[in-house]
């Protein structure tokens, strides 16, 4: 297992490196997506305001305070579920070329394909991080479609975010399937099934 730093914006090389388990740390620009920011892009057909390709989009809708000026101070920016959000995947990795999805909890087949079709990889955070996350989190930086507020589309300047677990890779590698196969083989050798 290797470890990498990555700075976005990502080429398909950048990320067809990585291995399953993995370890990555992200410094630079992270876009802050969620359901309510894809299903505006996707079900509505509304362009992005920002250029997304080679970026790394993070599930989350950040809990944050609007200051006088117009800027956002971060309060608590945790990662939220990436499941319900898969069916967005594919679309999100050919049409805009994003190269690295961060979540929570997988992604389905669906998803893995288009990781390897498009050179993409999921990367898995640890849940209940928020607090980290939120000091790696050093500017909010934009913020696009605020009555979507919290599932906007954000932009932050990140330092050492992570680490990051490479949890499907560009290969059609996934963590979240091998686990579930030893499960079922466990399963299966004490008579469950």
């Amino acid at each position: 297992m290797a470890q990498y730093v990555l700075v976005p914006p990502l080429k398909e090389e950048d990320v067809r490196k990585l291995q399953l388990e993995d370890t990555v740390r992200i410094d630079g620009t992270i876009f802050g997506i969620r359901d309510a920011t894809q299903i505006r892009i996707f079900d509505q057909n509304v362009e992005p305001p920002a250029d997304l390709t080679g970026a790394v989009c993070l599930h989350t809708a950040p809990g944050v305070k609007k200051l006088p000026s117009g800027k956002y101070q971060k309060i608590s920016i945790g990662t939220t579920t990436s499941t319900r959000m898969d069916r967005f995947v594919p679309a999100l990795l050919e049409r805009y070329k994003v190269r690295v999805i961060v979540g929570k909890a997988g992604l389905t087949e669906i998803s893995m394909e288009a990781m390897q079709r498009w050179g993409a990889v999921y990367l898995a955070i640890v849940g209940g991080a928020a607090a980290l996350e939120t000091l790696q989190i050093e500017e909010i930086e934009e913020v696009w479609w605020e009555d979507l507020m919290p599932e906007c589309l954000w932009k932050f300047r990140v330092k050492d975010f992570g680490p990051l677990v490479v949890a499907m890779d560009a290969h059609g590698h996934s963590l979240y399937r091998n686990v579930q196969e030893r499960a079922a083989e466990r399963i299966q050798r004490l008579g469950f099934t």
